[in-house]
């Protein structure tokens, strides 16, 4: 995406030529290596730059915005889907905020971590670089083009970002500000580059480029995350879903355990960190469930649950087991009364996806069990599912949250963005000595 209308024009007519996306792929790969070349004060500076820009954006990101939401809702989108693509003044303030947070976190790109001298005088060092072109492909939040933007460019990264078409004039607006601020500082504008049509041939052609992507980031709804890891020959981290489980054990602070619950299902319902599940120690079920469930349901929550739930609230509509299973997105609850922590964990091992796991417990030796048995990208003891997030953790902006067991597991922030690799000083050594001097006598 570029700036002007005579570029645009020229990307529109490369798309009906063929080969679009491999441009767009190209010329950003080309500016991964200016954006590599920098050192930290430099990034720090255009991560500044950017903020600004944003910030002096802010009307013409709002005016797209708001051609986004109307067409979004004349076709009839409504709930979680339209709240992700909303933005706002307060909203605008949490990017450019998120931005300049991006810009304060300690640089990853050339850390050591790990250093030794080998028996031979070798010295091994592990040290982080930058990942090369990172492609981004998500939908509805808007807000992803700058976080994207800034945690990729912050560690040394170009990115390709494919934005859904509920969102492309809010995306675009944003890019152009994030180009403006490139140009500022001496940089290429490709460094950030927008695949502005969003036709769906478009995103099989991106997933294609295993000769210039390094790693696709798929961040959206279920279909979306699966349709991208069938069709992938690039490296994909993702998650599918976040079907998030509250636990409240037999040794629960019990008002605790409702003020999470609210927290986790009530909060923002659309997110994948919000609560889906909760599991109650059938000793605390009976004194503490009916009133629990009246206070959620006064809340605006809808309760599914099992057999003995119903028992003790008959509002409760009866759960399935797709109901276990689902990421509602909206505030809706489903509720199991179990015997023990063992039948808790053993529920959420089968229906986990790997994404955030909370137990409420006053008993280390239960929390301790429940952190050593569940292997979900974040446990949670007496706190909140919510704070599963890349901002809450101290990450900054995340690009995303992986239930991936690759290099990165959980919020993906700066250190997610880079692999290491190793770098070996040496005084001449050779590792077959013998075969070098004969080599060299030779």
């Amino acid at each position: 995406m570029t700036s002007d209308a005579n570029a645009t024009d020229s990307n529109a007519s490369a798309a009906n030529a063929g080969g679009y996306v491999r441009g767009l792929a190209e010329r950003a790969r080309a500016a991964s290596q200016a954006i590599a070349a920098l050192d930290g004060t430099q990034r720090v500076a255009l991560m500044q730059a950017m903020a600004d820009a944003v910030a002096a954006g802010r009307d013409d990101i709002l005016a797209a915005n708001a051609a986004d939401m109307q067409r979004a809702a004349d076709a009839g989108t409504t709930g979680a889907m339209l709240d992700r693509l909303k933005l706002d003044p307060e909203r605008i303030d949490g990017i450019v905020a998120a931005i300049r947070e991006v810009a304060e976190l300690p640089d990853p790109v050339g850390e050591v971590t790990r250093s030794e001298t080998r028996p031979n005088g070798l010295q091994v060092e592990k040290v982080r670089i930058p990942l090369g072109l990172i492609a981004m492909i998500y939908e509805a939040r808007p807000n992803v083009t700058a976080d994207a933007a800034a945690l990729c460019l912050r560690a040394g990264n170009a990115v390709l970002l494919r934005g859904g078409s509920e969102a492309r004039d809010s995306n675009i607006a944003i890019a152009v500000c994030l180009h403006r601020a490139l140009r500022e500082q001496g940089l290429p504008a490709e460094a950030v580059s927008l695949v502005e049509d969003t036709a769906r041939e478009h995103v099989l052609e991106l997933l294609q480029l295993s000769d210039l992507i390094d790693l696709a980031i798929p961040r959206g709804g279920e279909k979306l995350i699966r349709f991208v890891a069938e069709h992938a020959r690039v490296p994909v981290i993702k998650h599918y879903k976040g079907v998030c489980h509250l636990y409240v054990d037999r040794a629960a602070d019990l008002d605790l355990a409702l003020k999470l619950a609210i927290d986790g299902k009530l909060s923002r319902p659309g997110v994948c960190n919000a609560l889906e599940t909760m599991l109650v120690h059938a000793e605390v079920a009976g004194r503490w469930l009916p009133d629990a469930l009246a206070e959620l349901a006064a809340r605006g929550a809808e309760i599914r649950g099992c057999e003995r739930t119903r028992t003790l609230f008959p509002d409760a509509i009866p759960a399935t087991d797709a109901d276990y299973d689902a990421e509602f997105l909206a505030p809706i609850l489903a509720v199991r009364v179990v015997d023990s922590i063992e039948d808790a964990i053993a529920h959420i091992h089968r229906y986990t996806s790997d994404h955030t796991e909370v137990i409420v417990s006053v008993d280390s030796a239960a929390s301790d069990r429940f952190i050593r048995d569940i292997r979900s990208s974040a446990v949670v003891v007496n706190a909140s599912s919510r704070f599963n997030d890349g901002g809450a953790l101290g990450l900054g902006a995340e690009i995303g949250i992986s239930t991936t067991r690759l290099h990165a597991y959980g919020p993906m922030g700066l250190e997610s963005l880079t692999i290491e690799r190793y770098v070996l000083r040496g005084e001449g050594q050779a590792r077959h000595p013998d075969v070098a001097r004969v080599a060299a006598a030779g």
